[in-house]
């Protein structure tokens, strides 16, 4: 799902032969080191989030990931599994955290600031695909409760609310 997700949302920013050299088995080492919560509507994953102790000295927690099935953007899924990934990073003792988005990921980016986060001025190149691509850091603070954010309802629902489970290792 993670590899056909960045076929679709960056055919824009790589070329087709370079997100066609994506694969399932190169993104495994990292959920097993960083196990993702997932999404599903019946019994088909539809959409997880990676987070953790963040990388990188100024933060403390960091969301890794979070990608859900293009047929499902627009449909809530991402609002709820930020949720829960931001739950998880409070339960963690997480309360400033980061996450890095391509620049030229505009629906990304408004995604993450209407959830709260906001670009903290930080940006750095990465090599992805044999191609160097712009990268913004985003940040949110948490407050000293679980609560403290209020709740970030899903918007547009299709179907029934999709269940966050945690992913297997």
């Amino acid at each position: 799902m993670q590899v056909r997700t960045w076929q679709v949302a960056y055919a824009h920013v790589f070329p087709p032969e370079r997100l066609a050299e994506l694969s399932v088995e190169g993104r495994t080492a990292q959920w097993r080191e960083h196990p993702p919560l997932v999404a599903q509507v019946g019994r088909t994953v539809v959409g997880f989030v990676s987070v953790g102790e963040c990388r990188e000295g100024d933060a403390d927690g960091e969301l890794f990931a979070i990608y859900v099935d293009p047929d499902h953007w627009g449909c809530g899924v991402g609002h709820e599994l930020i949720a829960a990934g931001e739950l998880r990073l409070r339960e963690l003792g997480h309360r400033d955290v980061i996450l890095w988005v391509l620049e030229d990921n505009p629906r990304a980016r408004r995604f993450y600031e209407h959830a709260g986060w906001y670009h903290d001025s930080e940006r750095r190149s990465i090599t992805f695909l044999g191609l160097e691509v712009p990268e913004l850091r985003y940040r949110k603070v948490f407050g000293m409760t679980p609560d403290a954010e209020g709740s970030h309802p899903s918007a547009r629902l299709c179907g029934a609310i999709p269940g966050i489970t945690p992913g297997h290792r």
